[in-house]
């Protein structure tokens, strides 16, 4: 159900509003108020899914209404309601964030569309804001360890500034994490964040992913296509595995971080990208630069920031709270509660060594949910763990 607020001082408007509205829609739940400030008090108590307001009422009129509105219901779409000559007033109630308006007497096509719009409009924020928070939840940073704390204090120095970050670490260590909040706390965080898995392309197609191309420039080419740098345009870009990138790719990178300017293959033409570039690699890169795999000048340009990801056997201490962790987020996905891990089978996880890092317990963690007790033991993990 959409819950609807009419605020009408004129009594007849009001409910031939009230009729045409509920009549129109039986998924529409329609409210009324008999002036500005009963209309207010029912936004204050009730989270509408919008307010049609007049502008022109007694104790407290249709701007003012909009203008407290906001401050306490941002997301509420308005639709003013003005009177011949409230024109110019219901323009000046759009710049203060009213969606639309509507002219006495309404006309009925305009008015439901109009509704429509804004239903719409608040729906799609809603399932914007719930997205986000399921990504928020997908990339949280577990741990209270010293190691994630200083990592933590890195990200929020360095995510509102501008500089370009290196990101290394062993395989399951959470560097993709750590790119997600340095792009989640960056001034970019409305923009899009695009990943590139620079080890899972081959080599004679990374140039085009990243640059994209035009039409003819190779066997299968047969439009023109965007690359990877174009669509994280005004946001940030993750190279992931950077070090397997061809040294032919990585010539092209370095243009782009030198000229903020970007060529299609096949194409001499200059596109201009404003984009952040992330970068993070298990490898070591100044040895991949002594045996001619990595050029150095493109090291420097990338690692003006370094953050090391430490290994989960560095850091011990974080191993229960992120059991705990990822327990409740198998039981969500599983639709059950979550089970306990026993004492002593959170002592047998900690002494593992973990070669496979956050990626590996997460793993073994869902296991023994799926094939342990109701409670976790020892023998539980001795039996599935599989370590």
């Amino acid at each position: 159900m959409s819950k609807i607020l009419v605020i009408e001082d004129e009594a007849a408007i009001r409910k031939i509003l009230v009729k045409i509205i509920s009549e129109s829609n039986d998924t529409y739940e329609v409210d009324d108020a008999v002036d500005g400030l009963e209309g207010y008090k029912r936004i204050e108590k009730t989270d509408y899914d919008l307010v049609l307001c007049d502008i022109k009422m007694p104790k407290m009129d249709g701007v003012e209404v909009l203008e407290k509105s906001l401050k306490i219901k941002p997301e509420t779409p308005f639709i003013m309601i003005s009177g011949h000559g409230d024109l110019d007033t219901a323009v000046q109630t759009m710049r203060l964030g009213a969606f639309d308006y509507i002219s006495k007497p309404p006309d009925l096509n305009r008015l439901l569309n109009a509704i429509k719009n804004a239903l719409d409009k608040k729906h799609l924020v809603v399932e914007n804001k719930q997205l986000k928070k399921r990504i928020g939840r997908n990339y949280e940073m577990i741990g209270e360890s010293a190691a994630i704390g200083k990592i933590k204090g890195i990200i929020e120095k360095v995510a509102p500034t501008e500089a370009r970050v290196l990101i290394t670490g062993e395989n399951g260590t959470g560097k993709e994490l750590v790119s997600h909040w340095i792009h989640k706390k960056s001034n970019r965080s409305n923009g899009p964040m695009i990943e590139v898995n620079c080890a899972a392309i081959p080599p004679e197609l990374i140039e085009s992913e990243l640059f994209g191309h035009i039409k003819g420039s190779f066997t299968g080419a047969s439009k023109d296509r965007a690359g990877k740098f174009e669509a994280a345009n005004k946001g940030t870009i993750f190279l992931d595995e950077v070090g397997d990138m061809s040294l032919s790719a990585q010539a092209k990178v370095l243009r782009v971080l030198q000229e903020n300017k970007i060529a299609r293959v096949g194409s001499d033409k200059g596109i201009k990208v404003d984009v952040r570039v992330v970068a993070a690699t298990n490898k070591d890169l100044k040895k991949e630069i002594e045996e001619g795999r990595f050029r150095e000048d493109l090291y420097h340009r990338l690692a003006v920031i370094l953050i090391k990801v430490p290994a989960l056997r560095e850091r011990v201490e974080d191993i229960p709270i992120l059991i705990d962790h990822f327990v409740k987020k198998v039981a969500r996905e599983q639709g059950k509660l979550p089970k306990k891990f026993t004492e002593e089978a959170v002592k047998l996880l900690k002494e593992y060594q973990w070669t496979g890092n956050i990626r590996e317990l997460r793993n073994v963690v869902e296991r023994l949910y799926i094939l342990g007790g109701e409670e976790i033991s020892v023998e539980d993990v001795k039996m599935f763990a599989n370590i």
